[in-house]
C-alpha cells in the first residue's frame, strides 16, 4: 500500500481533476492563495476534491467532499500583481482522503493514500481503448470539431488508462459520470463505463440517428 500524503484540499464544485491532465486555475480567495504559496514553498502538490451536492450553505466553511480526489503538482504558475495566481496543474495521481488534519491555516489540508491502477495489463483494454478512440472521435465528428491534429493526439496514447483518464477530462460534461470515473481503479471496467458513456453523449447529441 502507497504511503500516506498530506497535500492541502482545494475543493471545487462541478469540477474532477484527472491522471495524465492538466487543468489551469485562476487563484482569486484569500485562502487559496495562502494555499498556494505554501505550496509553491513546498513540493507543488495540491488536491483537487469536487464539492458534495448541497455544499452552498457551507461554502465558506469546511463543505463535504468526494473521497476521491485528484493530485496534482503546480508546473507553472504567475502571481499577479494584485496577489492572484494563475497556476497550470499536472495531474498525477487519484487518492482517498482519509481524513483531514487539524491546521492553522486557512485552508484545509488531508491526509491521503495515492490509488494506483490495476487491470491494465487485461487483454480486453487494448480493444476497449481502441473503441473508446472510435466513440471520441465519432463525438467530435458529429459536433464539427474532429481534426487532424486531435486524432493524432488521440492515436498518439497508447497506455488504457492515461487514455480513460484524458478522453473523459476533455469529453464526458456529467459531473457525476466523471466522478465514477475517477473513482474506478480497475483499467478495464473504467473503460466500459466510459464507452457506454460516450454512446449516451453521442445519441444525445444526434438525437439518436
Amino acid at each position: 500500500m502507497a504511503a500516506p500524503v498530506f497535500v492541502p484540499i482545494f475543493p471545487l464544485p462541478d469540477l474532477t481533476f484527472f491522471p495524465h491532465t492538466f487543468l489551469p486555475l485562476h487563484i482569486f480567495e484569500a485562502r487559496y492563495r495562502a494555499m498556494v504559496t505554501d505550496a509553491l514553498a513546498r513540493d507543488k502538490r495540491l488536491a483537487v476534491a469536487g464539492l458534495k451536492p448541497g455544499y452552498e450553505p457551507q461554502y465558506d466553511g469546511r463543505p463535504a467532499v468526494n473521497s476521491i480526489a485528484g493530485v496534482g503538482r503546480i508546473v507553472r504558475w504567475e502571481r499577479l500583481a494584485t496577489g492572484r495566481y494563475n497556476i497550470l496543474l499536472q495531474g498525477e495521481c487519484r487518492a482517498r482522503i482519509d481524513r483531514e488534519l487539524p491546521s492553522d491555516t486557512l485552508y484545509r489540508i488531508a491526509a491521503a493514500t495515492p490509488l494506483g491502477e490495476v487491470g491494465a495489463d487485461d487483454p480486453a483494454a487494448g480493444a476497449l481503448a481502441g473503441r473508446v478512440k472510435q466513440r471520441c472521435l465519432r463525438i467530435l465528428e458529429a459536433v464539427g470539431r474532429s481534426t487532424a491534429e486531435f486524432r493524432e493526439s488521440l492515436e498518439a496514447v497508447s497506455a488504457p488508462g492515461q487514455l480513460c483518464d484524458q478522453v473523459a477530462s476533455a469529453v464526458i460534461p456529467r459531473v457525476g459520470v466523471r466522478q465514477a470515473l475517477l473513482e474506478e481503479l480497475d483499467v478495464r471496467r473504467r473503460l466500459e463505463r466510459l464507452s457506454a458513456a460516450l454512446d449516451d453523449l453521442f445519441t444525445q447529441l444526434t438525437g439518436g440517428r
